[in-house]
């Protein structure tokens, strides 16, 4: 086991430091995204690579990955990590074209004189390919 020196982070340091209850860290360590190791007394130790991989989880999960991608990320040995990071690849360019055209209904919605936004035309054409589904 390495010594605390090179772990010298507690659960509630870190939880602290990320701004994560520390429950969020040991279901992170139950679904096997961490591996921090243990003193002798069997309290949980942080190392620096455990502090990194909580910053890619933490990046990750604020990016729409699920835990389970996370997880195919972050394990060197999974052969479907290209396919599940295309896949997100590929959400993310489908949400980023979204936020595209909200941001252009809304800056439209901002200097549009319609009392009624909804019966604006040109902003009714931002929502045509939803209404098209009826």
């Amino acid at each position: 086991m390495k010594s605390n020196t090179e772990h010298p982070w507690s659960v509630g340091d870190v939880a602290a430091r990320f701004d994560l209850p520390t429950n969020v860290l040991r279901h992170w360590e139950s679904v096997g995204l961490l591996r921090p190791e243990r003193d002798p007394a069997g309290r949980r130790r942080f190392g620096e690579d455990d502090v990194v991989r909580i910053a890619v989880i933490q990046r990750s999960k604020a990016a729409g990955m699920s835990l389970e991608q996370i997880g195919v990320l972050l394990d060197d040995g999974s052969a479907g990590r290209h396919q599940v990071l295309q896949e997100h690849l590929d959400d993310l360019d489908r949400r980023m074209d979204e936020m595209r055209r909200s941001r252009e209904m809304t800056e439209h919605a901002m200097q549009c004189r319609s009392h009624d936004i909804a019966t604006c035309p040109r902003f009714r054409a931002g929502v045509a390919d939803v209404l098209a589904r009826f």
